[in-house]
C-alpha cells in the first residue's frame, strides 16, 4: 500500500488529484461540501458544468467498504443515493454524483413538513421492505450495549464530571437490559441507523425524493429504531403531539406494505419510546466524545434537546423510573450544567 498523506492538507491535495484523475480533466471549482462527526471529509468539485462530491476517509479511520456495499443494496432497492463514479479504497478516496445542496433540515418547516416527511416514510419503507440484509451485522445486545455505554464513559463521567456509585450502576444495568430488551423484541428489518434529515436531500425531480447519505453504519436491527430518528432528530424539535401522529402514520403505512408492526397502537408509541430512549442515551454520550476526543464543540449544543425527548417518554413509561432517578441525581453533582 502506497503511503498516503495524514496532514489534512495533503490528504485534500490528494482527493483532489484522484478525482481530477478519474474525470480526466482539471477542476473548474473545488471546495468544501460538508462536515461531518466522523473522520470523514467531502469536497464539492465542478468540471465541464457538471458537479461530483470526493469523500476523503482516511483508511486507518472509516473504512470505505461498508459505503460501497451499502449503495449498491439501497440502490437496487430502487432509493436514491449518490452514484459511485469512482474509488480508490486503498487510500481512501470515492468519486460521487451529486445530490444536490439541500438537505432536509434547511428546507422543513412546519407547513412543508407533513409532505417532505411523507416522502422520507416511503423511502424508509420501500428500504425496509427491498433492501437486501444478508450479510450486514446484527444490531444485537453487545452493539446496543456498547452503545449505551458511551453515555456513563463520556457524558457523565468527562462533561458532567461524575462518578456513579456501585448502586448507581447496578440502577444503570437495570436500565441498559430493560432498553435492550424492548429493542430485541421487535421485529428486525434493514436498519440505516441515522435516518434524520441532515442526511436526507431534496432533490430534483421531486419524485426521487429524498435523496440518502450516510448509510455505511446499516444493520439488521429494530423496525422502530429509523423511524425514531426520523421524527426524534438530534438538530430539530417538533411539538410531541405531531411527533406522535407522524410515527402512527408510518405504523399504518408500513402495515399496510407488510412490514410486521404492532397492530395495536400503544404498543407502538411505547416501543418507539423505549427505542428513542436508547438512541438518545447514546448520541448524548458520543456528542460528549466528539467534544473531547475530537476537539467538536458545538454537537452538545444540542444537549437539551435529547433530554426534553428523555422526559416525555420518563413521563410516559413507568419503566424509566429508575433512569429519571439516575439523571435527577447525576444532574445534581453535575459539574458542568
Amino acid at each position: 500500500m502506497t503511503k498516503q498523506p495524514t496532514d489534512p492538507d495533503a490528504r485534500e491535495r490528494a482527493a483532489r488529484a484522484f478525482a481530477e484523475a478519474a474525470l480526466g480533466r482539471p477542476a473548474a471549482s473545488w471546495a468544501p461540501a460538508s462536515a461531518d462527526a466522523s473522520f470523514r471529509r467531502y469536497f464539492r468539485i465542478i468540471a465541464d458544468g457538471h458537479s461530483f462530491v470526493v469523500m476523503d476517509a482516511p483508511p486507518e479511520r472509516e473504512a470505505l467498504a461498508p459505503f460501497v456495499d451499502i449503495a449498491a443494496r439501497l440502490a437496487a432497492a430502487g432509493l436514491e443515493v449518490p452514484a459511485i463514479e469512482a474509488q480508490d479504497r486503498e487510500h481512501g478516496y470515492l468519486l460521487l454524483g451529486d445530490l444536490g445542496r439541500l438537505p432536509y433540515h434547511h428546507r422543513l418547516d412546519a407547513d412543508n413538513a407533513d409532505a417532505l416527511f411523507a416522502d422520507a416514510l416511503n423511502a424508509l419503507i420501500r428500504m425496509q421492505c427491498r433492501a437486501a440484509i444478508d450479510g450486514l451485522p446484527e444490531y444485537d445486545a453487545a452493539l446496543l450495549l456498547r452503545e449505551l455505554a458511551l453515555f456513563p464513559d463520556w457524558f457523565l463521567a468527562r462533561h458532567w464530571q461524575v462518578e456513579a456509585s456501585d448502586a448507581e450502576l447496578d440502577d444503570w444495568e437495570l436500565v441498559c437490559m430493560t432498553l435492550i430488551r424492548w429493542a430485541l423484541d421487535q421485529p428486525q428489518v434493514f436498519c440505516h441507523r441515522d435516518f434524520m434529515p441532515r442526511n436526507l436531500m431534496v432533490v430534483d425531480p421531486p419524485g426521487d425524493n429524498p435523496g440518502i447519505l450516510d448509510f455505511q453504519d446499516a444493520v439488521v436491527g429494530p423496525i422502530s429504531y429509523d423511524p425514531v430518528c426520523l421524527f426524534r432528530d438530534a438538530f430539530l424539535s417538533w411539538p410531541e403531539q405531531r411527533v406522535l401522529g407522524w410515527l402512527e402514520q408510518y405504523r399504518r403505512d408500513a402495515a399496510d406494505a407488510g412490514l410486521p408492526v404492532p397492530a395495536d397502537a400503544e404498543l407502538w408509541r411505547r416501543t418507539c419510546d423505549l427505542m428513542g430512549v436508547q438512541r438518545h442515551l447514546k448520541v448524548l454520550g458520543i456528542f460528549a466524545r466528539i467534544r473531547y476526543r475530537d476537539g467538536k464543540p458545538h454537537y452538545l449544543d444540542d444537549a437539551p434537546r435529547f433530554f426534553g425527548y428523555l422526559a416525555h417518554a420518563i413521563a410516559r413509561n413507568p419503566e424509566l423510573a429508575v433512569l429519571d432517578r439516575l439523571l435527577q441525581a447525576w444532574r445534581a453533582r453535575a459539574v458542568v450544567a
